[in-house]
C-alpha cells in the first residue's frame, strides 16, 4: 500500500497530526521520511475537500520549527558525546564523515546553513542538533528555523496542493508519480551530500592531525 493510499484510511485529524509529529522528530535529528509524508499529504488534500490545505501546511511548519528547536535544546546540552552516540545508532546518516561536513557547512555559512538545509534531506536532520553542539547564538538559530521552516513546509504544501488542484484528473490516476518524483530528490540530494562527505573525509585523513582546526562557536 503506497503512503498516500494509507493516509486515505486515516480521518483527516489524524493527518494533521502525523504529519506534524514525523517532520517534528525528523527535525529533532531521527531519520524519518518527512518530506514523502508531506508530498502525499498535500496531494490527498489537493482531492478530497476533508483535509484543509491551510491547517495542513501549518501542521507541517509547527513541526518543523518546534523540532528543530528540542534538536537545538538537545545538541547544545549533550554536546560532542551525543554525536557519537547517534553515529553509533544511525551510522549511515550521522557518520563522520557526514558530520564533518555538515559542521564545516555551519562553520562557514552559519545560520544561512540552518535555513538552506531544510531543504536538503540530510542536512534537515543535523540542522538542529548540530547547531547546538556548536553552540550557535539562539536568536540566529531561530530566525533561521523559523524562516526556513515556513518556507520548506509551508511552500511544499502550497506547490503540491496547487499542482494536485490543476492536475486533479491526472493525479487521481499517476499520484505515485509524485511520490517518486520525491524519493528521487531525496535520493539524490543525499548521494550529493555522501560524495562531498567522502571527498572531505578523504581529505582530512590525508592531512596531518595537528592540522585539523579545532572546532569553534558559530557566531561567537
Amino acid at each position: 500500500m503506497h503512503v498516500q493510499e494509507w493516509l486515505e484510511t486515516i480521518p483527516p485529524i489524524a493527518v494533521y497530526v502525523l504529519v506534524g509529529v514525523v517532520i517534528g522528530l525528523e527535525s529533532l535529528g531521527i531519520p524519518l521520511p518527512g518530506e514523502i509524508v508531506l508530498v502525499s499529504s498535500a496531494l490527498l488534500a489537493s482531492q478530497h475537500g476533508d483535509i484543509n490545505p491551510y491547517v495542513l501546511g501549518g501542521c507541517a511548519t509547527a513541526g518543523a520549527i518546534i523540532g528543530d528547536s528540542i534538536g537545538y535544546a538537545i545538541g547544545r546540552r549533550g554536546g560532542r558525546p551525543l554525536l557519537a552516540w547517534l553515529g553509533k545508532k544511525f551510522p549511515r546518516h550521522f557518520s563522520e564523515a557526514n558530520i564533518g561536513l555538515a559542521e564545516r557547512s555551519f562553520q562557514k555559512w552559519g545560520m544561512w546553513a540552518v535555513f538552506f538545509g531544510r531543504f536538503v534531506a540530510l542536512l534537515r536532520i543535523f540542522a538542529g542538533p548540530l547547531a547546538g553542539v556548536l553552540h550557535m547564538p539562539y536568536w540566529k538559530f531561530l530566525v533561521a528555523n523559523v524562516f526556513g521552516g515556513i518556507l520548506w513546509a509551508g511552500g511544499t504544501t502550497a506547490v503540491i496542493y496547487s499542482v494536485g488542484i490543476v492536475a486533479e484528473a491526472w493525479l487521481k490516476r499517476f499520484s505515485w508519480l509524485g511520490l517518486v518524483l520525491a524519493v528521487l530528490v531525496g535520493l539524490t540530494s543525499m548521494l550529493i551530500i555522501r560524495n562531498r562527505a567522502k571527498k572531505a573525509a578523504a581529505q582530512q585523513s590525508a592531512a596531518a592531525p595537528e592540522q585539523r582546526p579545532e572546532p569553534v562557536a558559530v557566531g561567537d
